[in-house]
């Protein structure tokens, strides 16, 4: 065997170099083919994105604990991590292409992608195919250009490699630039920039001093939109809505049926009410939660303009990309806030959060009650429709849990020995928080300070001051409801039907 002296250099074998060359034109191939189709879908909106379209597949399929695991693990960035991960997995085929393969493998992820992206009642079959195809026949050309590139020497080689990484690059700018022009289609088309919201006849008071707390890394009493958290089955971009041909429909069991537009939403009598609403993928202590000013028609007044039937027992809601939830119809006329809500904190309702209008129902979690991007209402028996979480194995009743979160100080930070502000915030929507206490190590609970209620659907905040001396030290604390219910001690995960337990932290302190 030959061997190398101090010094000397050398290159890949040709068969080595050659299959280098062809994993690395699959993957460049890929890319090109994934990056073009995104630019297409981003300059005529009636074709769909495929890797959204593959994305919604995986997120509808995926096995209950693989999505509980995704959102405890990543949260709000589930979804980016999801279009990485079906990204990766595309370039990691790419590269393992050849000359029998290309063909078939690309004509079968073009067909499949097609497939998934018209499984949403926004795209047609044959736009989807049409841009499967593109892409599937982009990706098949492209590789077999490169393949008749040569790389026997190193000038080869370096223009290969030169070739290909010019065109990566090129993939990533052609891939940001489609997304850029598909957001930009979707403002134009929804008009929502010109939307003037009317004066409501009700409106909630500002909160008052005595409302707010003055601590340092404490969640503001009203959670900012560009903050206010996101957990929806929609990848990457919301759904397109036209807002000159949306309509919202009231069907199902009721005696007058309804449909109206935005226009006609709009000029109902609109109120304002803050309630806080909540993941039930939140773990304790989690951020899957947040308070907002809503404005929107009280859904009781509306369904009492249909006329609800006798042995209606569920209101369904279905989003225009067809996610569905269920709630019982009793909630809507048990006196607590249920809202078709046109805005959030003082603007129209943002496009991630349900623009032009959404659902809000007090006192229950998100997966049940929260439809955003509205486009039906229907009445039907409680058992006569599963919403689209309950077969994926989630309760059909989902009442939010009492719950409370230690904002600060941070879980394994290292404080200065004196007095510290323990602070956070706790929720009971529909009930209202009464007390909150914190636990020192084994000691005794202490009753913390608590802000004056905005609502008894809004959270509150909470403080306390805590002489810390030096050493270790674990914190918990626990909220009791305005009914007189404490927070479940036993540590319990999202599923089925809410996470409970103490959040508790542990400090040093210096």
């Amino acid at each position: 065997m030959e061997t190398l002296e101090q010094g000397q250099t050398t290159s890949l074998p040709p068969a080595s170099g050659a299959g280098l060359a062809r994993s690395i034109a699959g993957v460049v191939s890929v890319a090109l083919s994934l990056s073009v189709s995104e630019l297409l879908a981003g300059l005529w909106s009636w074709l769909p994105s495929l890797v959204s379209g593959m994305a919604t597949f995986v997120i509808d399929t995926v096995p209950k604990p693989v999505k509980d695991w995704a959102i405890r693990t990543f949260g709000v960035n589930d979804k980016l991590v999801l279009g990485i991960g079906i990204v990766t997995v595309a370039l990691v085929i790419g590269s393992r292409l050849g000359k029998r393969s290309v063909t078939p493998v690309f004509g079968l992820f073009g067909l499949l992608a097609a497939l998934a992206s018209a499984r949403s009642p926004q795209v047609a079959l044959a736009p989807a195919l049409v841009n499967g195809s593109l892409a599937a026949a982009l990706g098949v050309g492209a590789w077999k250009w490169f393949d008749r590139r040569p790389t026997e020497t190193d000038p080869d080689r370096r223009r290969f490699l030169a070739q290909t990484g010019g065109l990566l690059a090129l993939a990533v700018v052609v891939a940001w630039g489609g997304r850029a022009l598909a957001e930009r289609a979707r403002r134009v088309l929804a008009r929502r920039e010109e939307v003037e919201l009317p004066v409501p006849t009700e409106v909630v008071a500002a909160p008052a001093v005595e409302a707010v707390f003055d601590v340092p890394d404490l969640s503001p009493l009203i959670t900012p939109n560009d903050r206010f958290y996101r957990i929806d089955t929609a990848p990457f971009n919301p759904p397109q809505v036209d807002l000159s041909t949306w309509s919202l429909a009231v069907t199902g069991m009721v005696n007058r049926p309804i449909q109206f537009s935005y226009d006609d939403l709009l000029a109902m009598p609109l109120v304002e009410r803050y309630v806080t609403l909540s993941c039930v993928s939140n773990e304790v202590g989690g951020k899957l939660v947040g308070n907002a000013r809503w404005l929107g028609y009280p859904l009781a007044d509306l369904l009492n303009r249909a006329g609800v039937q006798d042995g209606a027992g569920q209101v369904v809601g279905r989003s225009v990309d067809g996610f569905t939830v269920g709630f019982p119809v009793e909630a809507v006329f048990d006196g607590r806030e249920a809202l078709l809500a046109v805005g959030m904190n003082g603007e129209p309702l943002p496009f991630e959060h349900g623009f032009p209008a959404r659902l809000v129902v007090a006192g229950l979690y998100g997966y049940v009650s929260a439809t955003k991007w509205l486009s039906e209402i229907e009445l039907t028996t409680w058992d006569g429709f599963d919403a689209y979480w309950i077969p994926r194995g989630w309760a059909k009743q989902a009442p939010i849990k009492t719950q409370s979160r230690i904002d600060t100080p941070k879980n394994r930070g290292s404080l200065a020995a004196g007095v510290v502000p323990v602070a956070g915030v706790a929720w009971a929507p529909d009930r209202g928080i009464a007390r909150v206490e914190v636990q020192v190590g084994e000691g005794e609970w202490r009753e913390a300070e608590v802000s004056v209620p905005i609502s008894k659907d809004s959270w509150v905040q909470w403080k306390l001051a805590w002489e810390a001396g030096a050493g270790t030290h674990t914190l918990r604390v626990r909220a009791t409801d305005a009914d007189g219910a404490t927070q479940d001690e036993i540590e319990r995960p999202p599923a089925p039907d809410g996470a409970t337990g103490y959040h508790t932290i542990t400090v040093e302190v210096v």
